[in-house]
């Protein structure tokens, strides 16, 4: 069926535009864009709404195959379109690890047959995730990853990394790093500092992720690969990503929802929903990610949805998990802690959620507002408030540290592929 969004405020990042417009969806494609359009379809009013291209999340963990009872590609894709999210990259550290061709049209078969909207496989770097022999990189790119990562655990070993990174080179996708020195983090619980001391937890140091990103970014120099560094969390990652940018490195990096909102402090009362790793950071390593978010140095908002159970989260906080879920509520986050504090505009909302992540998948056809580029569509109600419980989640896990929070911002309706894939409940 085709479509007419009517009245909305369209903002398109690439192009400029930020103003009142229709949108003609003809198919899979949006065919045109202009004002009082008249065409034979079926007519969505979204007046007083912002309309903008679907969100793609480079950084997603689907749990299929092997943890069903966490998340499925089904019901990971529907989160996703709650939360206004079209596109998805998942994350190889399932059980088995997507390490290999087959690993890869798993992925692929199902996301077609049971996903609401699109999911880009990305592949493992080494085999069962080790750190020691590489994947056939080549041929998984051939079946459909669009990167590499060992994510969940990071590659030690740095002739590996190197090989890993001249392969990706090779085959033109990009190495995402999980920057941890696991020597330095190891039986760590939360960042390490007065917080933990006070609480009795062992600690993180910061420089466990930053002597990763420093190390990785002299490879990424030496090989000439696209390095993308996965959720940096403290203020020296975030110098050294500057730094190589002025070099002119092919380095791009992303934060998460969870890290611009909240700190160690959080951690105080040992609520297990905010244990995630890396850790929360301090204060000013929170701020220095709202600067880099500001000045371009941080591309990218990634979500790092991580979905755990109930029975696992609800342990002690030294033996709980790692790991939030963020899909549903990472745009009113985004929202609250850098639009409405003025720290960035709505157009930089979706070009930090949006257009960014798209380059980097160098897809042109996504990501966008655009004739002639896939309808991707998410329509935001800016005022909508929601208080978040458990019962919000469409995620078959419930690890959130917005539980029991107000936010402001949700998706009212996502369209991918000119397909209506989730209509807030009221929204007509």
């Amino acid at each position: 069926m085709n479509h007419l969004l009517k009245g909305g405020r369209v903002i398109d990042p690439e192009s400029g535009i930020d103003e009142v417009l229709d949108i003609y969806i003809e198919g899979d494609r949006i065919k045109r864009i202009g004002k009082n359009l008249k065409v034979r379809a079926k007519v969505i009013n979204l007046r007083g709404k912002v309309v903008g291209p679907g969100f793609i999340d480079l950084h997603t963990h689907l749990r299929e195959p092997g943890r069903e009872d966490e998340e499925t590609i089904s019901s990971g894709t529907l989160a996703g379109a709650k939360g206004g999210y079209t596109s998805l990259c998942s994350m190889p550290n399932t059980e088995p690890p997507c390490d290999s061709v087959s690993g890869v049209k798993f992925i692929t078969t199902t996301a077609k047959q049971q996903g609401v909207i699109r999911v880009f496989p990305v592949g493992a770097i080494t085999i069962g995730r080790k750190g020691e022999i590489l994947t056939e990189i080549g041929k998984m790119k051939k079946s459909g990853i669009v990167a590499i990562t060992d994510d969940g655990s990071s590659v030690m070993n740095s002739l590996v990394m190197r090989r890993a990174m001249e392969y990706a080179k090779m085959f033109d996708i990009f190495v995402i790093s999980h920057p941890e020195d696991v020597n330095l983090s190891k039986n760590g619980v939360m960042n390490e500092g007065v917080v933990s001391a006070k609480l009795g937890l062992r600690g993180i140091p910061r420089q466990a992720e930053e002597v990763m990103v420093a190390r990785d970014i002299f490879l990424a120099e030496l090989t000439g690969c696209h390095l993308h560094l996965a959720h940096i969390t403290t203020e020296k990652s975030v110098e050294l990503v500057r730094s190589a940018k002025k070099k002119g490195l092919k380095v791009t990096c992303e934060v998460t929802p969870h890290h611009i909102s909240l700190t160690e402090e959080d951690v105080i009362g040992y609520d297990t929903n905010c244990k995630m790793n890396p850790p929360l950071r301090t204060e000013k390593d929170r701020r220095a990610l709202i600067k880099g978010v500001k000045d371009g140095t941080i591309d990218v908002i990634s979500t790092d949805h991580a979905p755990h159970l109930d029975t696992e989260k609800e342990r002690e906080f030294d033996l709980a998990p790692f790991g939030v879920i963020g899909l549903e509520t990472s745009l009113s986050v985004v929202l609250e802690f850098l639009y409405r504090k003025r720290e960035i505009s709505l157009s930089d909302v979706f070009k930090i959620m949006s257009l960014n992540p798209a380059r980097i998948l160098k897809n042109n056809d996504i990501g966008r507002i655009q004739v002639g580029k896939f309808a991707d569509i998410v329509v935001i109600d800016l005022d909508k408030e929601c208080l978040i419980t458990k019962d919000f989640f469409v995620s078959k896990s419930k690890n959130s540290p917005y539980i029991g929070r107000k936010l402001r911002g949700f998706p009212v309706l996502t369209i991918c592929g000119g397909r209506i894939v989730w209509k807030s409940q009221g929204f007509s």
